[in-house]
């Protein structure tokens, strides 16, 4: 059995929006709170997707597909890892089997890693509400990449179609380390 690809594009390019517009987020070191705008990952909806598990069980009366055991979802240069990931579809919105399934949302938890190209994201759960075209990264560390350039918190909370993006840091204080070597010159 296997979830419609035009779906899992979807996933994949909605989780990897959490993650990689990491090095556009940008203010004071060590603030309490950071937000910016998110660029959206360019991916191909021609470009095929591969999910692996060590268990998928698909639960069609619940609307709910769910992978677990070292999952990993690859498609091009982006992949996303996490130890389970549920997929929740609309009821009546068609069925993973029939390769039709409305994706509402995805969840992830369990050491949630996701990475494409020198950009990568971090942390221990995450939501992807496709319905709100949100994404929330939590963590008791969420961590940020690109190269040197390292942003931490514990949320991080994306408006997909807006492209805003805010960093938490939850009672403690959002920490960003930047390499000035990383800026390119033209």
């Amino acid at each position: 059995m296997s979830v419609k690809p035009a779906a899992l594009f979807r996933i994949s390019a909605a989780l990897a929006v959490a993650g990689l517009g990491a090095s556009l987020i940008a203010s004071a070191v060590f603030a309490q709170a950071t937000s910016s705008r998110m660029q959206g990952l360019q991916l191909s909806n021609d470009q095929p997707i591969q999910i692996e598990s060590d268990k998928l069980e698909i639960k069609d009366p619940e609307s709910k597909a769910i992978f677990t055991g070292n999952v990993k979802v690859v498609q091009g240069t982006t992949t996303l890892q996490a130890g389970n990931m549920t997929v929740f579809y609309k009821a009546g919105g068609g069925s993973v089997t029939s390769g039709n399934a409305d994706i509402d949302r995805i969840e992830v938890s369990n050491k949630v890693f996701l990475s494409s190209g020198a950009q990568q994201a971090t942390g221990e759960s995450g939501i992807v509400n496709l319905t709100n075209q949100t994404i929330v990264l939590k963590g008791k560390k969420v961590v940020l990449s690109e190269g040197k350039n390292v942003f931490v918190g514990c949320q991080l909370n994306v408006q997909m179609d807006t492209g805003e993006a805010q960093l938490d840091a939850c009672g403690g204080r959002v920490q960003i380390q930047l390499d000035p070597q990383s800026r390119k010159t033209n």
